[in-house]
């Protein structure tokens, strides 16, 4: 996984973009771990990530629209080999005197990034 971008808009929110590649030659399948325990209906997508706020010792989920979807990449069901797609997440804005947080998605390692905006 490529994190792009981490950037804080004017509305309160907080968008982490990127790209999840297969380096493999072979099609991963594995994406069911990336929804979440609470979208097992929703189908697949990144919805399992959180941001940790080690600072202000909190932890931040995707938002969810008035319909309980997240907002979020979807239909994430495989990466083809030698392929990558891109993703996005928005999670609540931490306070602006948060300036990194840790970003995490299961099957993924954790990893610490910068805040913009």
């Amino acid at each position: 996984m490529v994190i792009n971008a981490a950037t804080r808009d004017p509305g309160g929110f907080l968008t982490i973009s990127g790209q999840i590649k297969n380096a493999a030659e072979k099609d991963f399948t594995g994406t069911a771990p990336w929804r979440g325990n609470e979208l097992t209906t929703g189908g697949e997508s990144v919805a399992g990530a959180t941001l940790i706020d080690r600072t202000g010792k909190k932890r931040y989920y995707v938002l969810r629209d008035t319909d309980g979807r997240c907002l979020c990449t979807t239909g994430v069901s495989r990466v083809k080999g030698g392929a990558a797609i891109p993703f996005f997440v928005q999670f609540p804005a931490p306070p602006t005197s948060t300036t990194e947080v840790e970003f995490n998605l299961p099957t993924f390692a954790s990893a610490t990034i910068k805040i913009s905006g």
